[in-house]
């Protein structure tokens, strides 16, 4: 985020605590849904945005993108108006309703959606799911076929991924996973596929700039999203 952000914002990071990784970010090759539900829940995010919410910051972003796809839209929102009580006022964003905003700014209704390659079949299905109960068509649907090990994923592989599986159809790409290394792909993925990108780190800073009162369209080279 830091990477995107204009000269004159900041991001500052909290971190909480996800049983499902280990010491040095290990994990499985792909993430059980009892952890990543859990980590919508009290107590540790809500500790962290409350520490958090003593530096001198105007927005707070929730960048978890599959505990969304867990609990549903209307958990992701009652979850951000918990954590919008415990910050005293700054308001929390969420990447996944982040982009449900962001879709139909963009005029896109058909989206091709990819996850990373340690969200298993039942997992993309339920990330399949959320934008499906929030109306959009999803033309196509499935986990990126690339190393399941967060150091090793670079943005070649996605890039290669991503223009050979989306279909013509697809009026948009979003690619899930805050913990997927994506941003690097956008710019060369909107001029190959025509077609405007969302990834989960990018949608969840739009959000952010617009809920700090901070100018979105600063932001160059990071996709269409920000000249709206």
């Amino acid at each position: 985020m830091q990477a995107m952000a204009p000269a004159d914002v900041v991001v500052h990071g909290a971190r909480a605590f996800f049983s499902a990784m280990r010491a040095g970010g290990e994990m499985d090759p792909t993430i059980p849904l009892a952890p990543v539900r859990a980590f919508a829940e009290p107590p540790h995010v809500d500790d962290a945005a409350d520490l958090l919410s003593d530096a001198p910051i105007n927005s707070i972003g929730y960048a978890f993108t599959s505990s969304a796809y867990v609990i549903g839209a209307a958990g992701e929102k009652a979850m951000t108006d918990r954590l919008t009580e415990r910050t005293k006022g700054i308001p929390v964003v969420a990447t996944c309703a982040a982009s449900l905003e962001a879709l139909p700014m963009l005029e896109a209704s058909r989206i091709a959606f990819i996850t990373p390659p340690w969200f298993d079949a039942e997992l993309n299905g339920l990330g399949r799911s959320y934008y499906e109960a929030a109306g959009f068509e999803v033309v196509f649907s499935a986990s990126c076929e690339i190393p399941s090990d967060q150091k090793l994923i670079t943005p070649e592989g996605l890039f290669a991924f991503a223009t050979s599986n989306v279909p013509e159809s697809a009026e948009a790409v979003v690619i899930g996973g805050n913990g997927f290394r994506a941003v690097g792909t956008i710019d060369a993925l909107e001029k190959a596929l025509d077609r405007p990108v969302l990834t989960a780190n990018q949608v969840l800073f739009w959000a952010m700039l617009r809920a700090a009162g901070a100018p979105a369209t600063a932001v160059k080279n990071y996709g269409r999203l920000f000249a709206l």
